[in-house]
């Protein structure tokens, strides 16, 4: 018997992150020593209320299923934060939280494209959204964008890419793989454009220098992605939530009930704790990110790995290797063979950052120091 798997389930791209991962577990199951500076985990516990609060939910039952778009208290909760953290008034009843942001991904693009329609994104950008955007039928228009820049898009260069057939533009900031942060005064201008924006603040949290800033600062008729995976250190817990414009609500909350139900309660209850008791947490961790970023803006370049762009949010510094060559997977396996660092190769993040290789520095200052020490020996080979 011959089985027959659909074209599009056979055009989505490994995610060579964790593609580095797998391969770094294997290593590490035949006794190597690794390092893991390839993917976005923080390696910072979940802080105690929000694992308290859990617990307590899970031993007073609930364990049962919520309303689809997720508790009314964390919706409340959500709303809440926007208005003290960006001055600005969400409705509960246009929150939709889920089982992490990605599922909402797919949900969203399912609700926005017909068959060849749209969404402009960047090119270095965060390696799943095309794939989320071609199973959905839709097609990336990639925008290049430049070390200069940050690596974010110029709204005049985004006006380019606009067609009839656009239906969202795409942006992240804090960034991955780059951590870059998107100037203000672009964000403005791209909420005038007449696609909507469609806001990856998933990083919100975690800026080091200057401030991030909501789409929906700008305009009500963003899309914004937002969760508790990042700045929480609860990536394993699935938690986030999705902000779309008032008249969208009912279709997305549709597709959501027949594909994915609810987030998990108690995990839901767990996520009103962060919000209403852990900020403190948060400025705590992201000093200790902080230090290390600082740490391999300096470092990294000394070792021979220059940054076309200082990151300032997020934890990952895209650093260019292109002297070592071409291949940057090929260039990754072999750090990670020898050297036992587990390092992306920025080929994953689509032809503009191929020959850069990211860092995440959610990893501990003595392993981020190790690393190097490795690389060094590596490089001076």
């Amino acid at each position: 018997m011959t089985i027959h798997l659909s074209r599009r389930a056979l055009d989505v791209k490994p995610f060579l992150a964790m593609e580095i991962m797998e391969r770094a577990k294997e290593l590490e199951a035949a006794g190597q020593d690794i390092i893991y500076l390839c993917l976005g985990e923080p390696d910072l516990p979940t802080p105690k209320p929000i694992s308290d609060a859990a617990i307590r939910a899970i031993e007073s039952g609930s364990t049962t299923y919520t309303h689809s778009l997720g508790l009314p208290e964390i919706r409340q909760a959500i709303s809440d934060h926007y208005l003290q953290r960006y001055g600005v008034t969400v409705e509960p009843s246009r929150i939709l939280v889920s089982a992490g942001t990605s599922p909402l991904m797919l949900l969203l693009f399912s609700a926005l494209l017909s068959e060849g329609d749209e969404i402009i994104l960047t090119d270095p950008g965060y390696a799943c959204y095309p794939n989320f955007i071609r199973f959905a039928g839709g097609a990336p228009v990639f925008l290049r964008t430049r070390a200069e820049d940050g690596f974010q898009p110029r709204p005049e260069h985004i006006r380019e890419k606009l067609s009839p057939r656009t239906r969202g533009i795409l942006i992240n900031s804090p960034s991955n793989p780059t951590g870059s942060v998107l100037p203000v005064e672009w964000m403005a201008e791209m909420a005038k454009m007449p696609a909507p924006l469609i806001s990856d603040e998933i990083y919100h949290g975690l800026t080091y220098e200057g401030e991030e800033r909501s789409a929906l600062e700008f305009t009500s008729n963003a899309f914004v992605l937002g969760g508790f995976s990042k700045a929480y250190a609860m990536t394993g817990w699935r938690l986030g939530y999705l902000i779309v414009p008032p008249d969208c609500i009912r279709t997305l909350q549709c597709l959501h009930q027949n594909f994915l139900i609810c987030a998990a309660n108690f995990v839901q209850v767990a996520g009103i704790a962060a919000l209403k008791q852990c900020q403190e947490d948060v400025r705590h961790m992201r000093s200790i990110y902080d230090e290390r970023r600082r740490y391999l803006v300096e470092a990294l370049p000394e070792l021979g790995l220059p940054l076309h762009s200082c990151p300032t949010g997020a934890f990952y510094v895209l650093a260019d290797a292109r002297h070592l060559g071409s291949d940057s997977r090929a260039l990754a396996l072999s750090i990670l063979e020898q050297t036992g660092v587990a390092l992306t190769p920025g080929i994953d993040f689509g032809e503009g950052s191929e020959g850069y290789l990211r860092f995440s520095y959610a990893n501990s200052m003595t392993n981020i120091q190790e690393a190097l020490q490795r690389l060094r020996r590596f490089l001076n080979k």
